[in-house]
């Protein structure tokens, strides 16, 4: 895995590693399969983790689009029950933290990971993508590194997972009314991938550039 941005490179083993650590964080602060968890960020090395690590406790990762604002994020996250939320401080013209703080006030006085806000009631816990201190919020570094001292039996809970369960929300783009949930199944992703790579021939010695985002079919299946 390799994003040039951010100067990360990781071998196969590197890129199970990182997963492990951030999925057994995930369970640490009580998420669960078939929790709902939001991911509203442009195109970084967390949101890779996250679809990974998610996918690995079988809770249903939901793709928000990065260029969102604060009525279609209230909406989203509200239409599925996200219990967590991770995103991006920022992007672009995008204030992600700003807009949530004004969706969730409450915010500001919360303990990280006990969120209870009056406009987004299933949210709990909102995990950023920086080292700054975000008041109510977890850094997402360190998620990962508590996962380190995290006792769980990742395998066992993926062992009792089936291709069948949902594991993705993705939504339209609500052109035509109000965005409306589509839900993808471990199958559904994995033939995706599969075929679409198949039909171009690719193996093991090719290399596949992802410049589209990585929260609709095409960037997060390939």
């Amino acid at each position: 895995a390799v994003f040039v941005e951010q100067g990360v490179r990781w071998t196969w083993s590197e890129l199970d590693a990182q997963v492990d650590a951030l999925a057994a964080g995930l369970h640490g602060l009580g998420l669960r399969t078939g929790d709902r968890v939001g991911i509203w960020s442009p195109n970084r090395y967390e949101w890779l983790l996250t679809q990974f690590a998610t996918a690995r406790l079988g809770v249903v990762l939901v793709t928000i689009n990065p260029a969102y604002r604060v009525v279609e994020v209230e909406y989203v996250l509200n239409k599925v029950g996200c219990k967590a939320l991770v995103t991006a401080n920022s992007h672009k013209t995008s204030d992600y933290v700003g807009m949530l703080q004004t969706l969730a006030p409450e915010l500001a006085k919360c303990a990280p990971g006990a969120l209870s806000a009056a406009k987004l009631p299933d949210l709990k816990t909102v995990i950023h993508m920086s080292n700054e201190t975000v008041p109510g919020m977890l850094c997402f570094d360190d998620v990962v590194a508590d996962g380190h001292d995290v006792e769980v039996d990742l395998d066992a809970i993926s062992a009792a997972l089936a291709p069948d369960d949902a594991i993705n929300i993705q939504f339209t783009s609500g052109t035509t009314g109000a965005p409306k949930g589509a839900t993808l199944t471990h199958t559904n992703i994995v033939n995706n991938g599969r075929f679409v790579v198949a039909a171009q021939h690719f193996t093991e010695h090719d290399r596949l550039c992802i410049p589209v985002p990585l929260y609709h079919c095409f960037g997060m299946v390939m």
